[in-house]
């Protein structure tokens, strides 16, 4: 049976199909770029229920949302996150979602992967920086990374296509990303860079960090053949084709590039927050009128007043003057 949905249209005419999720704010790494070591998590009474996401993501997926992407913190150290992910599946069954996904630091892929792969997800965003075990302990202070390649190599035994997402560290994994690029694409899995984001106050100087991805791509192009493709996966990646490896690399670039004209997406926090964009601070709160009758007419208008309120771009800068994150809230709170 074809399933019918009306179209969630934005005040610049871009169609909202694309709704990442974040079902914890808690993780167990500490990354430096994305938290400070000693974080002070949301009490657990602030947190939308499992069946309150589910039933707040099927509001969305009536409204014309057509892939959903569970991420955190690490949304797998959800307390018994699996049922929010068998519940969600019964979308892609009925043909409402095309694709059901997640990003993950890797560390419970072991755990889960085969289940993942029963409830229809196909693939999976692994965030990972680094190859060198010693660098992969200091940049998430408590990662193993033999743990996160255990994880992957239990992803794609149970069939799952993985991406990898690095985000480019000037000082610590540029020089080393080649190499990523190599180990990825040989593993049939595409790798995707990222530029760091000026979200949350951190224990590091992100000007000392920030890598310009048009200075990457320069530095890789000097080894390696690449070649733009309009390849798309419905994130803001821009992708290009690598001869060498026969594999593809993206860049997602905030600031040097911004993707914002083409922007299909809001972020909805587990706390029932809804951010129209992820370099602004206005947002939305949906818990409210979730929370405040069983149907969801309420819950549906709020969305529609939040979408008319979309703005066309974010203002991420990094830059000697401006020290503050342009954002206060920490990524693992909206949703990496």
């Amino acid at each position: 049976m074809a399933f019918s949905q009306a179209d969630m249209i934005d005040p610049f005419g871009r169609s909202i199909s694309y709704l990442r999720v974040s079902v914890t704010d808690r993780c167990d790494f500490r990354c430096t770029y994305c938290m400070a070591e000693d974080m002070t998590f949301l009490p657990k009474r602030d947190l939308l229920s499992l069946e309150e996401l589910d039933r707040m993501c099927s509001v969305f997926i009536e409204k014309g949302v057509r892939k959903l992407r569970l991420t955190g913190g690490e949304p797998l150290v959800r307390k018994n996150i699996m049922s929010l992910v068998r519940a969600l599946s019964r979308h892609l069954d009925s043909g409402a979602l095309e694709e059901l996904t997640l990003t993950t630091n890797g560390s419970q892929l072991v755990r889960f992967a085969d289940e993942l792969a029963e409830c229809g997800v196909t693939r999976i965003n692994v965030s990972l920086d680094t190859l060198d075990p010693e660098k992969f302990r200091a940049i998430t202070r408590w990662g193993e990374l033999s743990k996160v390649m255990a994880g992957i190599d239990a992803a794609q035994k149970a069939g799952l296509r993985i991406k990898i997402n690095a985000v480019a560290l000037k000082g610590f994994n540029d020089q080393e990303l080649p190499a990523m690029l190599e180990w990825a694409n040989g593993r049939g899995m595409d790798l995707t860079v990222i530029e760091t984001m000026p979200m949350g106050e951190i224990d590091a100087d992100r000007t000392d960090q920030y890598l310009p991805l048009s200075k990457l791509r320069a530095d890789l192009e000097r080894r390696f053949t690449l070649t733009d493709i309009p390849y798309k996966t419905g994130g803001p990646a821009r992708y290009v084709d690598v001869a060498e490896t026969g594999g593809r690399l993206g860049f997602i670039t905030p600031l040097t590039h911004n993707f914002c004209e083409s922007c299909n997406r809001v972020r909805l926090t587990c706390t029932g927050t809804l951010y129209m964009c992820l370099g602004q601070e206005d947002a939305a709160d949906l818990r409210a009128p979730l929370r405040a009758s069983e149907g969801n007419e309420l819950l549906s208008q709020a969305i529609d007043e939040a979408i008319g309120r979309k703005p066309k771009g974010h203002d991420f800068v990094i830059d000697r003057r401006t020290r503050r994150p342009a954002v206060s809230r920490h990524m693992s709170v909206t949703g990496g």
